[in-house]
């Protein structure tokens, strides 16, 4: 992190590796106050103060046995109001360790109004929420699931886990589905309204910036970063360029804030006259 800070990078998002002795099907370590997340948070905060500002996920899958951003039942149902009850505790024990923003990336439906109301009755009003609006189920997330051993695991023999997330994440075709959760996310409190992945979905960012005043934040995801990264090794792309107009592009949709894995880099390159990433904005 001081490192990133050293190439102007100022904003961080925690993303905990649990070990598997501590996951449970009902995840009760993601409010643990003296957990991973939790620590890194107060750590962060403490040595770096207002200069840095810390984001956090707000969902269950890095906690979770069954490997879901939600509970399940034995018949495999993701029970989306008991999960809103573990997201409501999560957020609050990150607020309290010293989160300026919590992110919740569940896809469970009223979390966002939920959450809010959760961190207002424990005084945290001046944290944010940055809403995973648009989360599609895509196949771009799998070098992320398997570095957080966090993708749907097989049940035992008397229960149904569900093997992938596409009952609560949204459909890839689906293009509508975004605004009306983007209607509701605002409504309920949302602060920043994230799109995830980010260059698959130019036209869903796009769409964001086009519909609301809120800021606008794109997820260039593990997926977008790997295939960068194996092009660059392999000398099919000069990786400089590629990564920076990668990023230009989700920028010139309508992204205010892009999170992305090159962001030391991609600082780097920009201060030694690399491609302009800061332009194409509204």
């Amino acid at each position: 992190v001081e490192a990133a800070m050293k190439e102007g990078v100022h904003q961080v998002v925690i993303f905990p590796k649990t070990p598997d002795e501590l996951k449970t099907s009902t995840a009760e370590e993601a409010f643990n106050p003296d957990g991973l997340a939790q620590r890194s948070i107060s750590l962060l905060k403490e040595k770096f103060g207002n200069d840095i500002v810390v984001y956090t996920d707000v969902a269950l899958d890095p906690y979770n046995s069954d490997g879901h951003d939600g509970i399940v039942s034995d018949a495999g149902v993701i029970l989306n109001d008991e999960t809103i009850h573990y997201l409501q505790k999560q957020a609050v024990s990150q607020a309290r360790a010293g989160a300026d923003c919590v992110s919740p990336s569940d896809m469970m439906d009223g979390r966002v109004a939920a959450i809010r109301e959760a961190l207002d009755a424990e005084g945290f009003t001046d944290v944010s929420i940055m809403s995973y609006t648009a989360k599609y189920a895509s196949a771009f997330y799998g070098p992320f699931r398997e570095a957080l051993a966090s993708a749907p695991k097989a049940g035992e023999a008397h229960r149904i886990i569900p093997p992938n997330k596409k009952t609560y994440q949204q459909d890839p075709a689906n293009y509508r589905e975004a605004l009306r959760e983007a209607m509701l996310d605002e409504e309920e409190g949302a602060d920043i309204m994230m799109v995830k992945p980010g260059m698959p979905y130019l036209d869903i960012i796009r769409l964001l910036r086009d519909n609301t005043t809120l800021p606008v934040a794109a997820y260039h995801v593990s997926g977008e970063y790997s295939m960068l990264k194996a092009a660059a090794a392999a000398g099919y792309l000069n990786e400089q360029d590629a990564v920076l107009e990668s990023l230009l592009s989700m920028r010139r949709a309508g992204s205010d804030l892009i999170l992305t894995y090159y962001a030391t880099q991609a600082a780097r390159w920009i201060q030694e006259g690399g491609l302009d990433a800061s332009q194409g904005g509204d």
